[in-house]
């Protein structure tokens, strides 16, 4: 169904969830507009010129429009750029918005903001955000400027699919490094699609919510770490940990270069998120469960995994 007659203001178009998010836009008809840093010609989405963090730069951006989905974040080590990039920059973009009077605003914005678990099939509003890190706490302030504004978040915790490279390879270096399984693997995680969530996304911003609310937007079906390890070595051969291990053995353990203790915590205890009401809303199918989506990893991750890709097929 097309949605011509609506047009959209997309922030972070160029990023892993931005750019499914303008596939989805322009495949369902909606007229997508992407704010860009630099000036660039895109000869298929207009194209609004403008930085976050410089509120004078965004003079007009959002003049035309009826929506805002705003997707971009900085999710880099430099904490002065977090809190300019992901929390003043936010609020520069809404007071344009309201300059402009578009009410309806969407924030892609991630459970990372609960902080450290365990998580145990958490409900919207049931926690207060509590963030561990300078960026999750300069997106908890961008998420909560966006609803104080009148506008909705989409809370994803961890995204896969397409264009990933943090997420399935990330969790490939932990499982490597692994001496053994805590607790057999069972801690449980909420994992989405990319492709779901631009598809939720769309939805939500044809026909918006009530002001101010907020939504979980995983898979509404959690997958146990020892699940998703599983389809992984089925589907790409890589190599997962055998036997059992002690908690604090593990988080003792030297990690690989770029990951944290705390990405180890997400192999270890629950995080997961009840999504249920955002898919019973929009009426959007959130695909197969993980373990079965996950037969398509071969497609989605080439680089990593170029001979097995070679046998795959097109992408899913």
């Amino acid at each position: 169904m097309a949605h011509d007659d609506i047009a959209v203001l997309l922030t972070g178009s160029t990023g892993f969830i931005g750019s499914a998010i303008h596939e989805a836009f322009r495949q369902g008809g909606v007229r997508v507009h992407r704010l860009l840093r630099r000036p660039v010609r895109d000869p298929v989405s207009p194209v609004a010129h403008g930085d976050l963090t410089d509120a004078r730069s965004l003079r007009g951006a959002c003049e035309g429009v009826d929506a805002i989905v705003h997707a971009a974040s900085y999710v880099g080590p430099d904490p002065a750029r977090c809190e300019q990039v992901n929390h003043l920059g936010t609020r520069n973009l809404l007071a344009e918005a309201a300059r402009a009077g578009v009410k309806r605003v969407l924030y892609i914005g991630t459970s990372a903001v609960y902080g450290t678990g365990p998580h145990q099939g958490l409900l919207e509003g049931e926690r207060p955000d509590a963030p561990v890190s300078v960026v999750s706490a300069s997106r908890a302030a961008a998420d909560a400027a966006v609803r104080e504004h009148g506008g909705s978040t989409l809370r994803p915790h961890l995204v896969y699919g397409p264009g990933d490279r943090w997420v399935v390879p990330g969790l490939v270096r932990l499982l490597a490094a692994m001496p053994g399984w805590v607790d057999g693997g069972q801690a449980r995680l909420s994992m989405v699609n990319v492709r779901a969530l631009a598809q939720l996304t769309v939805a939500m911003t044809v026909t918006p919510p009530a002001p101010g609310t907020l939504f979980h937007a995983d898979h509404p079906v959690p997958v146990t770490v020892l699940q998703a390890a599983g389809a992984l070595a089925r589907h790409l051969g890589v190599r997962i940990p055998q036997g059992t291990v002690a908690a604090d053995r593990l988080l003792e353990m030297p990690l690989p270069s770029g990951l944290t203790r705390r990405n180890l915590t997400m192999v270890t205890v629950d995080h997961w998120y009840r999504s249920d009401r955002i898919w019973r809303l929009t009426g959007c199918d959130p695909g197969p469960e993980v373990p079965d989506d996950l037969a398509s990893a071969p497609a989605w991750y080439p680089d990593l995994f170029p001979g097995r890709a070679q046998r795959s097929g097109p992408c899913a």
